[in-house]
């Protein structure tokens, strides 16, 4: 009875919780969180969120991103999948291809790719790549 509700607790937790990459800080390899999660620092490999992913203005990732939504204001270098709002902003820079259900992009963003926009998108696109990782 009190492990039910101490595990309901902690997952409510985990998932309403917001990991920090901090300035200064460098990771290899590939991170996973089931909340939002805050890049400022640098992280060489993927980036997979349940949540939202931001990417502050000192942020760099060189990887993939995958997320429900998120918001890029530093530099990424690889693709990025979000299934709802994808927002470009400030001195913002991707170098790759973006899929998004909606996409949001200031003048002063450098993006070069291709784009892939709508939910039918996104739900292919997630199709297939659990095709192709089977």
């Amino acid at each position: 009875m009190f492990n039910t509700k101490s595990k309901n607790l902690l997952n409510e937790t985990v998932a309403s919780a917001t990991s920090i990459i901090g300035a200064g800080t460098v990771i290899t390899g590939n991170i996973e969180s089931n909340g939002d999660i805050r890049i400022d620092g640098v992280v060489l490999g993927d980036v997979t969120a349940k949540a939202k992913i931001l990417v502050g203005p000192e942020g760099l990732i060189e990887g993939n991103i995958v997320g429900e939504q998120a918001d890029v204001l530093g530099k990424v270098i690889g693709g990025i999948k979000v299934n709802d709002l994808l927002h470009l902003r400030g001195k913002a820079t991707v170098k790759g291809d973006i899929y998004a259900g909606k996409l949001q992009i200031e003048p002063s963003v450098t993006f070069n790719g291709q784009c892939y926009m709508g939910a039918n998108v996104v739900a292919l696109n997630a199709e297939l790549s659990n095709a192709v990782n089977q």
